[in-house]
């Protein structure tokens, strides 16, 4: 009888426990098989330990330029997609306009529409005004699909923004461009950083809408879905445990920054005071 009242206090964990690990059991098996020595074109079955893959992830040229397509990518729509997105946030929370409820629903539409409609969508525009498929018209493509989600991040960290430090900010003399700067960015800015990585993260992964609008181009997904009709090779994998390593690293990092920014943000009076002064300047 205790054992099954202690199982039914602990379900909501065991629940937990379980979802993560179906969700990381995959990206367990890509790191496992980045060590196999598969004897033929097909590394779907475990032959043997080897780490001479990991001593050479980038020995093959299109698989190298591939990633390199979709690193550059992606680099330049998280800057795009956050600096847009991030105006739209504080525009749709900071600012009474008319159709800024309808504002709202339209930012998230795009986060609801199956991405073979956005996908299809896009290359019809892009075939009527006569525009060339390619790099440029990926990179519309991932910024206009990525705004959605850097303004959903962005507008959940303004919500909860005290906006007394502003006012603050102000009484010590502080413009409106030097408050913002000062004061309102930097405490935002973990919100802003998980947007841009999330953008990133999204835009490297993109498959649907890349393989619509890349022309040309092959990205690194593209090259994975091709590879895989004749034998995707070990560095895939190695590459894509990479990926991952680097994904966490970034995440556990804006996460401490988050809490620090959340600390300074709820600290009270009392407690700044026998913090040192920091000088805005006008």
């Amino acid at each position: 009888m205790r054992a099954w009242r202690w199982l039914k206090e602990h379900a909501v964990l065991f629940a937990g426990l379980l979802a993560l690990a179906y969700m990381l059991v995959p990206i367990l098996v890509i790191a496992v098989f980045s060590f196999n020595d598969p004897s033929g074109r097909y590394n779907f079955e475990w032959v043997g330990f080897t780490t001479k893959y990991w001593g050479s992830p980038f020995a093959i040229t299109e698989l190298t330029d591939a990633l390199m397509v979709s690193i550059r990518l992606a680099f330049f729509t998280a800057i795009g997609a956050t600096i847009l997105g991030t105006l739209i946030a504080i525009a749709l929370v900071r600012y009474q306009f008319f159709g800024r409820r309808a504002a709202n629903l339209l930012i998230v539409i795009p986060m609801a529409t199956p991405e073979v409609v956005i996908g299809a969508s896009l290359l019809s525009m892009f075939l009527i005004y006569g525009a060339k498929l390619g790099f440029g018209t990926l990179l519309i493509a991932h910024i206009m699909f990525s705004i959605s989600f850097v303004v959903i991040v962005v507008r959940s960290r303004l919500i909860g923004f005290d906006r007394r430090l502003e006012e603050a900010s102000a009484d010590l003399g502080a413009n409106a461009l030097t408050t913002f700067w000062k004061v309102t960015l930097p405490l935002i800015a973990p919100g802003v950083l998980s947007a841009a990585l999330l953008s990133f993260a999204i835009s490297i992964d993109d498959f649907v809408i890349s393989n619509f609008n890349s022309g040309s181009e092959v990205t690194f997904p593209l090259y994975i879905f091709g590879a895989n009709q004749r034998g995707i090779p070990v560095q895939v994998n190695v590459i894509a445990t990479m990926l991952f390593a680097i994904t966490v690293i970034a995440m556990v990092a804006v996460i401490i920054q988050q809490r620090r920014a959340e600390k300074i943000a709820g600290m009270r009076p009392e407690e700044a005071a026998n913090k040192p002064a920091i000088n805005i300047p006008v």
